[in-house]
């Protein structure tokens, strides 16, 4: 098991998001125990943890486990701050480097390393959060709770993954990162805990579920997406949380809109809606869900339903303080003009799209949403037979799709090429035509 103290997250000046495992280094923390007068036999019964485990600790195989280091620490009679210090200052083991880079992976590649551990970890956990207490003790290979300040380094780590997922150009970076901290929670998951920190552990569970989806999401990976939000779901409701699976039924219910089955997201998004007003209202979960229904009521030819769905999105306008929480939950406001012009767009009312569109192109938008943006103002392009500006804003989006990799933006340019044909007796059209196919052929070979 690879403890959560033992990963490191680098944001690189051009926000690749590179992930970079540093070797770990023990050698203080002996020395410490030793001081305190303890055998690592000692030691490992003073922890209730196996005396290899002790000495693994110490050759820097792993580190300890996030609930277990306050106890730890006291045993040590040093603070987690200085314990963090300890761990740190040790001579890494011989067979480990000290800087191991981690090379961004395409998706195939990550399957190959990734996805059936992941797999195995989504079948394991979905299990532990259905099994009762007694079930779990019965279930536990060793003691060991988690205890408040274990769930809050959870939760710290789980908000770093997310700001990585923010800033990285291609998302399936986060796979080996995600593999681990669901590793690491599936085992306190395994523990029996108190009600409170299970209900904590279910959360984290909903977080990280939530987020994985959003990788395969991303890569166009969508039975493995909904698989995510599946459990994600299953996490919410029993952490208690409305506001955590309103949004993992909402992110299912966006495949659906994607793959342009507009009748099936509509009930998902309905029960999203009835779960998100049991939320907190001062969150902006209910204002996202609408924003999302007016997608695929647009889809479905609904002007009015979905004039109304932006209407209500647009109230997250007089919502104040922290609406969202940057992970799981994003919708402020700022995307509800590429929104408008999607609708506006798919409901053939060009001019309101195209002003909506425009308006979106002045706010600060991320590569994927603004390949999105753009995707749509080649689409009014087609419809209004002017190939200059079909080529302008197609490039673009291609441009940006071969350098993130993102099955998004893959299938976005996918679905406007349907929509080329009227116009390929230009050549720079044909030429567009095939860069398209060109594209798709490498996305999924």
């Amino acid at each position: 098991m690879i403890g959560l103290g033992q990963l490191l997250v680098i944001v690189t000046g051009d926000q690749t998001g590179r992930v970079v495992f540093m070797g770990d280094r023990r050698g203080a923390f002996a020395a410490r125990r030793e001081a305190m007068g303890y055998t690592q036999e000692t030691f490992a019964a003073e922890l209730n943890v196996e005396f290899s485990t002790v000495g693994r600790w110490e050759r820097g195989e792993v580190t300890p486990q996030p609930f277990r280091r306050t106890r730890i620490a006291k045993a040590l009679g040093v603070t987690l701050q200085e314990l963090g210090r300890l761990l740190e200052r040790a001579p890494a083991p011989a067979r480990c480097p000290a800087t191991v880079a981690v090379t961004p992976l395409d998706l195939a590649e990550a399957d190959d390393m990734n996805r059936r551990d992941l797999l195995r970890l989504f079948s394991v956990t979905g299990a532990l959060l259905a099994l009762g207490d007694a079930d779990r003790a019965a279930a536990a290979a060793s003691g060991g709770a988690v205890d408040a300040a274990g769930a809050d380094e959870l939760a710290v780590f789980a908000g770093h993954l997310w700001r990585v997922y923010g800033m990285a150009s291609s998302k399936s970076h986060l796979l080996p990162l995600v593999r681990t901290q669901l590793d690491v929670l599936t085992e306190a998951l395994r523990q029996s805990q108190t009600p409170a920190i299970r209900q904590r552990l279910c959360r984290l569970a909903a977080d990280l579920f939530q987020l994985a989806g959003e990788i395969y999401f991303d890569g166009d990976r969508y039975t493995d997406a909904a698989h995510c939000y599946t459990l994600a779901a299953a996490a919410g409701k029993e952490a208690g949380a409305p506001d955590l699976w309103a949004c993992a039924l909402t992110r299912h219910a966006f495949i659906a809109v994607y793959e342009r089955k507009f009748t099936h997201a509509i009930p998902l998004l309905d029960l999203a809606a009835n779960l998100a007003s049991r939320g907190d209202a001062d969150l902006s979960t209910r204002y996202w869900v609408a924003a999302v229904r007016a997608e695929a009521f647009a889809g479905l030819g609904d002007l009015d339903g979905c004039q109304r769905a932006l209407d209500t999105a647009a109230e997250v306008r007089h919502l104040e303080g922290q609406v969202h929480n940057g992970g799981w939950l994003r919708f402020d406001g700022s995307r509800l003009a590429e929104e408008r012009g999607t609708c506006f767009v798919t409901l053939g009312r060009l001019d309101q799209a195209e002003a909506a569109l425009a308006e979106a192109l002045n706010s600060a938008l991320t590569t994927r949403r603004k390949a999105g943006v753009l995707t749509d103002l080649a689409m009014i392009g087609v419809h209004r037979a002017d190939p200059d500006q079909v080529i302008n804003y197609a490039e673009a989006v291609l441009a940006t799709a071969r350098q993130t990799r993102s099955g998004v933006v893959a299938r976005k340019l996918r679905g406007l090429q349907p929509h080329l044909a009227p116009l390929l007796a230009d050549k720079n059209i044909q030429r567009l035509d095939a860069e398209i196919t060109e594209l798709a052929s490498g996305h999924t070979a």
